[in-house]
C-alpha cells in the first residue's frame, strides 16, 4: 500500500466507534507520544556523560529536537488538515517510535543531534494531528476535555521517569531501553488507530506556497505558549542535570526532580477540565505563571534534595494548564482549521522549546547552572502578565 493511498483514506464519515472508545484512543496515542519522549529525557544524564559532553556543548546539540520541530511546522497543519488527523498520525506515530530507538546508537556528538531533529520532526507531526484529534473529540462531548488529554501525556512521562529510572538502576544500556519502549508504543498504537475521528479534511490546504504570519488573538495564545513551553522545555532536558549536578543527588535519585515535575503536571492537567468551568481560563493562567515563579525560586534559592523537589512540584503544577487551555482556544479561532490553528500557536510556543534549554546551557556556562534556572521563574511571570492582554480567553 503506497503513502499516498494511506494518507488519503481520511474523510470526514460520522464516528463508527462509541465517544469512550474514541476518547480512550486518543488518550493512548497520548500517552504513547509522552511515553517516548520521557524515556529520552530520562537518559540525558547518561548520554551526556558517554558523550563527554560540557553544559554548552548539550545545550547546542539539544537544539537539534525543537529544529527539527520548528521546520516541519508550516507543514504539519496543512498536512493534517489536507489529509485528516488520522491519516497522519497512523504513520507519523510509529516513525516517532523509531526515532526514539536511533538516539542510543549515537556515539558521536552530531550522531545525537541528527536524531534528535528527525526525532523532532515526527514528534510535531504527532503533536499536531494528536492535539486535532484531541479538539474533535471535545467538540463531540461538548464539554472541555483537554485538558485530560494532556494529563495522560504528562502521566506516561512520569511512567517514562519511573521506567528510565529502573533502566539506570539495571545498568539497562538507552539503546536497549528505547526499543523496549518503541515495541510497546507500536503495538498499542497498531491496535487503537482503528477507533481515531475521521476528521475533516480541505484539498485547498493542499498549497504550501503561502505562510502567513500570526496575527491576533493566535499571536497572544503563541506568546504565552512560547513562554510555557520554554520553561517544559528546560525542564524536561535539565532537570536530572540539575538534581544531579547542583541538587548533588545520588544517582538514584536524579531523576526525582523530572519525576516530580511531571507528577504534578499530570494532576494539574487531570483537574484542569474541572477548574476551567469553575473558575475562568484567565485566572487559571494568571495563577499558573505564579505558580512557576515561585517553584523555581525555591528551587533555586533551597537547592537541597527535599526544597528542589517541592519548587518542580510547584512548577508543574504551573505549567500544567497552559498548554491544553491554548490549544483548545486556539482551536475555537473562526474561519481557522482547527489543525493550522494548532499548528500557528505550536509554532511560537515551540520557539520557546527552541530557545529554552540551549540559552540554560550558554548562561550555565557562564554563570552557574543555578541561577541559570532563574531564567525559568522570570518566564512564569511573563506568563501571568501577557494572559491580562488577551481578552478573548474568558
Amino acid at each position: 500500500m503506497s503513502l499516498l493511498h494511506v494518507l488519503t483514506t481520511a474523510t470526514t464519515l460520522i464516528p463508527a466507534y462509541s465517544k469512550l472508545q474514541i476518547r480512550i484512543a486518543v488518550s493512548v496515542f497520548f500517552f504513547c507520544q509522552g511515553i517516548c519522549f520521557a524515556s529520552w529525557a530520562s537518559r540525558i544524564p547518561d548520554l551526556k556523560t558517554s558523550l563527554h559532553l560540557s553544559e554548552a556543548a548539550l545545550g547546542s546539540i539539544l537544539l537539534g529536537l525543537p529544529i527539527g520541530q520548528i521546520l516541519t511546522m508550516p507543514f504539519s497543519g496543512r498536512a493534517v488538515t489536507r489529509f485528516g488527523s488520522k491519516a497522519v498520525l497512523r504513520i507519523a506515530a510509529i516513525c516517532y517510535a523509531i526515532a526514539l530507538t536511533n538516539i542510543g546508537l549515537a556515539t558521536k556528538p552530531w550522531h545525537l543531534a541528527l536524531c534528535l531533529f528527525m526525532f523532532g520532526v515526527c514528534g510535531n507531526l504527532c503533536n499536531i494531528s494528536v492535539n486535532t484529534q484531541g479538539v474533535n473529540a471535545e467538540a463531540m462531548y461538548g464539554r472541555s476535555i483537554m485538558s485530560s488529554f494532556h494529563g495522560v501525556w504528562s502521566t506516561s512521562g512520569f511512567t517514562g521517569a519511573i521506567l528510565g529510572w529502573l533502566m539506570m538502576k539495571l545498568n539497562v544500556s538507552p539503546y536497549l531501553h528505547f526499543c523496549i519502549v518503541a515495541a510497546f508504543v507500536i503495538l498499542l498504537e497498531l491496535y487503537f488507530i482503528k477507533f481515531l475521528l475521521h476528521t475533516v479534511t480541505n484539498k485547498n490546504a493542499s498549497s504550501f506556497k503561502t505562510i502567513r504570519l500570526p496575527q491576533g488573538l493566535l499571536l497572544k495564545l503563541g506568546i504565552i505558549g512560547f513562554c510555557c513551553l520554554s520553561c517544559e522545555g528546560c525542564m524536561f532536558d535539565w532537570s536530572g542535570v540539575y538534581f544531579k549536578q547542583v541538587v548533588k543527588a545520588d544517582g538514584s535519585l536524579v531523576s526525582l526532580g523530572y519525576a516530580a515535575f511531571m507528577i504534578a503536571m499530570a494532576t494539574g492537567r487531570f483537574t484542569g477540565d474541572k477548574l476551567a468551568e469553575k473558575f475562568s481560563r484567565k485566572k487559571m493562567v494568571q495563577i499558573s505563571g505564579v505558580l512557576i515563579f515561585c517553584g523555581m525560586m525555591l528551587a533555586v534559592l533551597l537547592p537541597q534534595l527535599i526544597t528542589a523537589t517541592v519548587g518542580f512540584l510547584l512548577v508543574g503544577f504551573g505549567v500544567s494548564s497552559i498548554v491544553p487551555l491554548i490549544f483548545s482556544t486556539a482551536a475555537k479561532a473562526p474561519n481557522i482549521p482547527s489543525g493550522i490553528a494548532i499548528a500557528t500557536v505550536s509554532s511560537i510556543g515551540f520557539l520557546g522549546f527552541l530557545m529554552g534549554p540551549p540559552l540554560i546551557g550558554y548562561i550555565a556556562q557562564l554563570a552557574g547552572l543555578q541561577y541559570s534556572f532563574m531564567t525559568i521563574a522570570f518566564l512564569g511571570l511573563g506568563i501571568s502578565f501577557m494572559i491580562s492582554k488577551v481578552k478573548e480567553i474568558g
